[in-house]
């Protein structure tokens, strides 16, 4: 009974889209908290066909939770990043179940991924970091450094506080915010993407 009861927590569901209904599994890992079912749903209500043909960036992908329902909705690709090794390779299985090659799964910190010159910029950004890390501001301030973000781009925030309490780049508008229980998310609008860095060529 443990196991069926493990097996259930481990499970997300997508709700929209191409892939609407179909269940994917996840292993147990640190910090590891899938968006929840109420929250993606008005995220991507908020987003509505926006999403179609952006190019999404998953920080901290965890399950991939968002990064699938984007795909679902019409997303032309996602970059997802997660560091622990069996999660990135349960969200390469997960994209080989849904027969899709639009999600690019890189095993690396995000802080570290985005402290280099950016190879392409993204139009949706979905960072949600572990709460304890404080991780939000600093990805948001690299974000712009490094030149990762297209123009008119969206972050996507969740966090365990108030997203008002943080100190956003210059023109970045917290645009739209809610609060489900103990979780905060939002989305902020970029509108001061002026001089960004050339894109760096792969070698």
């Amino acid at each position: 009974m443990a196991n069926n009861s493990s097996n259930k927590r481990n499970r997300v569901r997508i709700i929209g889209g191409e892939w609407r209904s179909r269940v994917l599994q996840f292993p147990d890992a640190p910090d590891l908290r899938p968006t929840p079912d109420r929250v993606r749903e008005t995220l991507f209500n908020w987003l509505q066909f926006s999403v179609v043909g952006m190019r999404c960036l998953d920080l901290f992908a965890g399950s991939g939770a968002l990064g699938f329902e984007a795909l679902s909705r019409g997303a032309a690709a996602v970059t997802a990043l997660e560091t622990d090794t069996a999660a990135a390779s349960a969200l390469r299985a997960n994209a080989g179940l849904l027969g899709t090659d639009k999600m690019q799964v890189i095993q690396q910190d995000a802080v570290r991924w985005l402290s280099q010159p950016a190879t392409q910029q993204f139009d949706l950004v979905l960072l949600d970091p572990p709460f304890a890390a404080n991780l939000h501001e600093h990805c948001c301030g690299l974000l712009q450094q490094h030149g990762w973000l297209a123009p008119a781009a969206r972050i996507y925030m969740e966090a365990g506080q108030s997203l008002a309490s943080f100190k956003l780049p210059a023109g970045w508008l917290l645009d739209r915010h809610k609060q489900a229980g103990d979780v905060h998310y939002g989305l902020v609008l970029v509108r001061n993407v002026s001089n960004p860095q050339k894109l760096k060529q792969p070698d």
